[in-house]
């Protein structure tokens, strides 16, 4: 019961902590297609709700909670009989027969050291799980992502294939009124049957990644829909130090700390085992040659159980010391991965930055120019194609520099557990 209640805590702090910062979309009213809007909290909670991975994690707790109940039970008490002397000189009239109970005390706290060791599996499946979860956002918030770019792709090739129907129109006029060569024209229409095949290519990418992304809860790739505004809406960041401070907590690294109780656990059950267990048994014995009944009782205790069991403790000790190596070593992996994913997410801001406020509009002013010098003459069909084909260039490159400011920003939120700028903190400059 604890560790449901703790899944579905974990649960509901991912979606609140993050959603304020995972882009919320504006009301806006549907599209043509009439598809419902869904938002990344939305597509989170599906997920976490619905995906198979997580749920495997149910049964192996139920599995866990098995061997809880088995490490409890006390050693099992034995019914036994012996019978004596039944066939030898004086036949069944000799015959011995003992009747007795026989078990084992447990010394040296076994079986709670048993317990506690099933215990610590369950910690460590709880952080398992967790981490997995973190790892399902992560795959989440990419493959959303990965639906507003496609969607604003599309856009953009149809805005590319209105300027290339605007272009041929023009190029038509002036070459129906001999102003133009009609190799021009030839080119202007060759333009637009690529700007159609554009659009198709990116429809297709839409549906493709909108499958992938509904794969993720096992839903239906055509019956939702995406803001595509969401893809220029960038939260702010903490810096790095404060970033790799939280990721310390992650539960991909906390899973370390379960394991390492775990491992702790598994040592105390190891140095429990060589303690003594004293057998014993009672009972009572009925001879027939004699007609008398006795009370009998007898112990039995193994030779030299430290001395088996040492071997078993030298194992454990080792696993121990291999898991704090093993944190060391995750840690060292994970400052280098954050750091590359906040220098990455910072240039990306950047490049969408001096595209959107410098380059775009300037080529988009140079677009208009040329197109006006084209209509009076003064420049080729080939240098107006140039022109609106860098305009076209830069604003794919700002998608897909948005796109990677996004992702960036997944991979640290993956990897701190946490939104990028925590709670109360400034935006940094």
């Amino acid at each position: 019961m604890f560790t449901h209640v703790v899944r579905a805590y974990f649960r509901l702090a991912v979606i609140l902590s993050l959603l304020p910062f995972l882009w919320t979309p504006l009301a806006q009213a549907q599209g043509a297609e009439q598809l419902p809007q869904i938002t990344l909290a939305e597509a989170i909670d599906r997920t976490l709700s619905q995906n198979p991975e997580l749920a495997i994690y149910r049964l192996r707790e139920q599995a866990l909670a098995g061997k809880v109940a088995t490490a409890a039970l006390r050693p099992p008490v034995g019914l036994g009989a012996e019978l004596e002397n039944f066939a030898g000189e004086g036949g069944a009239d000799n015959a011995e027969l003992t009747v007795s109970l026989s078990s084992v005390i447990e010394l040296g706290g076994k079986r709670s050291a048993r317990v506690g060791a099933v215990y610590a599996q369950q910690d460590l499946l709880l952080a398992e799980e967790q981490a997995t979860a973190l790892d399902l956002l992560g795959s989440v918030i990419r493959r959303y992502v990965e639906v507003l770019a496609a969607q604003q792709r599309l856009a953009l090739a149809r805005e590319s294939a209105a300027l290339a129907d605007d272009t041929l129109e023009t190029v038509d006029r002036r070459v129906k009124a001999a102003a133009s060569p009609k190799a021009e024209s030839l080119r202007a229409r060759a333009a637009v049957s690529r700007a159609r095949l554009a659009i198709d290519s990116e429809e297709r990418l839409v549906k493709y990644h909108k499958l992938a992304l509904a794969s993720l809860w096992g839903g239906d790739a055509t019956s939702f829909r995406l803001d595509s505004n969401e893809l220029y809406r960038f939260p702010a960041s903490d810096s790095f130090a404060v970033l790799f401070s939280r990721a310390q907590q992650n539960p991909a690294i906390a899973r370390f700390a379960s394991e390492e109780r775990l491992q702790d656990a598994e040592l105390r059950l190891a140095e429990a085992q060589s303690s003594l267990d004293v057998g014993w048994s009672a009972g009572i014995r009925h001879s027939r040659e004699i007609g008398e009944t006795t009370l009998v009782a007898g112990f039995e205790l193994p030779l030299f159980p430290a001395r088996r069991n040492a071997g078993a403790i030298t194992t454990a000790i080792a696993e121990r010391e291999r898991v704090a190596v093993e944190r060391e070593a995750a840690l060292l992996r994970l400052k280098s991965r954050l750091f590359r994913a906040v220098s990455g997410r910072e240039q990306a801001l950047t490049t969408v930055e001096t595209l959107r406020g410098e380059v775009i509009p300037t080529l988009r002013d140079a677009l208009a120019e040329v197109e006006r010098a084209y209509r009076r003459g003064r420049y080729s069909y080939l240098e107006w194609a140039s022109a609106r084909e860098e305009l076209i260039g830069a604003r794919q490159a700002e998608i897909e520099a948005a796109s990677a400011a996004l992702r960036f920003g997944a991979e640290i939120e993956q990897m701190t557990a946490a939104p990028l700028l925590s709670a109360g903190a400034e935006p940094t400059k």
